[in-house]
């Protein structure tokens, strides 16, 4: 029996129509992380990964947006006494004393039901772990699930598998979009809009030492998802008191107009705004919307629609600790409908005299490499 270890990407289903740009971005991804591998080819609808260090190679596919999940597995020939024998060899090693496993067999299957390969499997497995007092389970009661992926011509026997990102694939929309980054609920605007295939490009706004220090803490969790070895990011210090709702609208109609100004001048059509109806009265989400048609600007609100799963988001990103944050602003009420122009424009023309640019090259020291770059442009 002819066996090999590869990484098994699956394809969000939004991505099914994407897969070269998918194929791409893996490629990209892995040698911005510096995997040796060899093959990357399609496979009916997964992708097959021939790479030299499997777990590190699926650890780098799973931060990717356009994946919905991704396995460690054997490759072996799609006949049904070879993968019945591969799904009994693979959970014999998996197996722990008195676990309950789960034998699921999907795609495609030629002269056979999967159901029927997952009856054998599983009599298999009885059979063989009998000194570890194994049984089998349910798919809503199991403690080791054993799943095997059909193409027309192999198996993949799944040693491990991981959840993934979904979405679709990083440039896949072919179209360039402004996001700015200043606190927690932006950065999971931010991450949105990579999710749907934008190429992004980030504009951070702070008002302290601190606050840019958490703000590129967080920022650090969204730069391995862009398939990029550099990147090039844009800053902005503010001066003002965020504190309250009413300066919070203040803050927030000031960073419209930064993004306004920078996305004139790098001639970017699109811009981001992390204003959620779900949030923010919808007098101030119209205010902001204006503003970007009346300087022939798009706006996309990426946090529409999104309710609790916000906090999933979050929680993707290694926000938990700043849960709380998030539902501060979701407890806050806005009663004024005034935003005082003046104030807006001064802010934001102050803050735009601060405006630097840095380029980063993507890796473990993303944090240090910033912080340290614009410490140089002082």
């Amino acid at each position: 029996m002819t066996e090999k270890t590869v990484v098994v990407v699956f394809p969000s289903i939004f991505s099914l129509n994407k897969i070269n740009s998918l194929i791409s971005s893996i490629s990209k991804t892995l040698q911005v992380k510096k995997q040796s591998f060899g093959k990357i080819q399609k496979n009916d609808s997964v992708i097959i990964v021939d790479a030299s260090d499997p777990v590190f190679a699926s650890s780098a596919i799973s931060s990717l947006f356009g994946v919905e999940k991704v396995a460690i597995a054997t490759e072996v020939e799609n006949r049904f006494n070879v993968v019945v024998s591969a799904i009994a060899k693979i959970g014999t090693n998996l197996l722990l004393n008195g676990e309950r496993f789960y034998v699921k067999v999907e795609g495609q299957a030629t002269d056979y039901m999967p159901k029927d390969m997952e009856l054998a499997a599983t009599s298999s497995l009885i059979e063989k772990t009998v000194s570890l007092q194994t049984k089998p389970g349910t798919e809503a009661n199991h403690d080791k699930l054993l799943y095997t992926y059909l193409t027309k011509s192999h198996a993949y026997v799944c040693i491990f598998i991981d959840k993934a990102s979904g979405g679709v694939p990083h440039k896949s929309q072919n179209a360039t979009i402004l996001c700015c980054i200043y606190d927690e609920l932006s950065a999971i605007s931010c991450l949105q809009i990579l999710k749907v295939g934008f190429d992004v490009k980030i504009l951070v706004c702070y008002r302290n030492d601190s606050e840019l220090l958490n703000i590129v803490k967080i920022m650090n969790q969204i730069l391995p998802r862009i398939d990029q070895t550099k990147v090039t990011l844009q800053f902005c210090k503010l001066k003002l008191d965020s504190s309250g709702s009413s300066n919070l609208l203040l803050k927030i109609a000031a960073i419209t107009e930064i993004l306004v100004s920078i996305a004139k001048i790098n001639k970017i059509r699109r811009i981001s705004l992390a204003i959620s109806p779900m949030i923010f009265p919808a007098w101030f989400v119209e205010y902001n919307a204006i503003r970007l048609f009346q300087k022939n600007l798009i706006p996309w609100f990426p946090l529409t629609g999104i309710d609790n799963s916000i906090f999933e988001t979050a929680k993707e990103i290694g926000l938990e600790k700043h849960l709380s944050k998030i539902e501060s602003l979701c407890r806050l009420k806005f009663t004024s409908k005034n935003i005082p122009k003046g104030k807006i424009s001064k802010i934001s023309q102050m803050a735009l005299k601060t405006r630097k640019s840095i380029t980063i090259t993507i890796g473990p020291k993303n944090i240090h490499d910033i912080i340290d770059s614009l410490k140089s442009k002082h």
